[in-house]
């Protein structure tokens, strides 16, 4: 990577931290990086851009990645906007701001990154799986929620925490059920669901 680029990176990443925004952590995106190069990934579907962090550092993996990101926070999306101009991507990252659930896609994509509300996973994965092509891949983060997807519910004062915890055991259950895919459940970052159709 560029000298140029890693200082753009480490701004975002300081602008997430003072403004309080979730990016993912350090070892995932290698993980996901990483990830995207040894599968030779050419199309990406993105749900919940946030800032950009992700799409930005997938992107510049490789020249040939195309990616499409859904945004529902305005305040984000402008962002996202900003920084993927500042790295000169915006031919290759197509940002979309709405709600996942508005949006209608054709396209099929080699990896399909959800990153948004948690408690929504089951239903991300049911609406856009027809997306995915056909030996493709679904990668989710967050499945560690911080530690609470697998602490004892009692021991969690906040009952939004507990809902949402019980919603990301929920969706790993469901995964782990399909028979039409094959999860790995990585213990990096925040825990990272890889989810392959057979």
């Amino acid at each position: 990577m560029v000298d140029e680029n890693k200082v753009l990176l480490k701004e975002i990443e300081k602008y997430a931290k003072e403004n309080k925004v979730p990016i993912m952590q350090k070892d995932g995106i290698k993980f996901l990086t990483n990830y995207v190069q040894e599968q030779g990934v050419k199309s990406i579907l993105e749900v919940g851009t946030a800032i950009g962090y992700s799409a930005i550092c997938m992107a510049l993996v490789d020249p040939k990645i195309k990616i499409t990101t859904i945004e529902r926070d305005e305040e984000r999306y402008l962002e996202a906007i900003k920084n993927i101009k500042n790295f000169g991507l915006e031919n290759r990252i197509t940002l979309i701001f709405n709600d996942a659930f508005n949006v209608q896609i054709d396209k099929k994509f080699d990896l399909i990154f959800f990153d948004a509300a948690k408690a929504q996973n089951i239903h991300f994965f049911t609406y856009f799986e027809k997306n995915l092509e056909k030996h493709g891949t679904i990668i989710t983060d967050n499945i560690f929620f911080h530690g609470y997807t697998y602490m004892d519910p009692e021991k969690i004062e906040s009952r939004n925490v507990r809902g949402i915890a019980r919603k990301i055991r929920d969706y790993v259950s469901f995964l782990e059920e399909n028979d039409s895919y094959e999860t790995v459940i990585k213990k990096i970052g925040d825990g990272i669901a890889v989810t392959r159709r057979k």
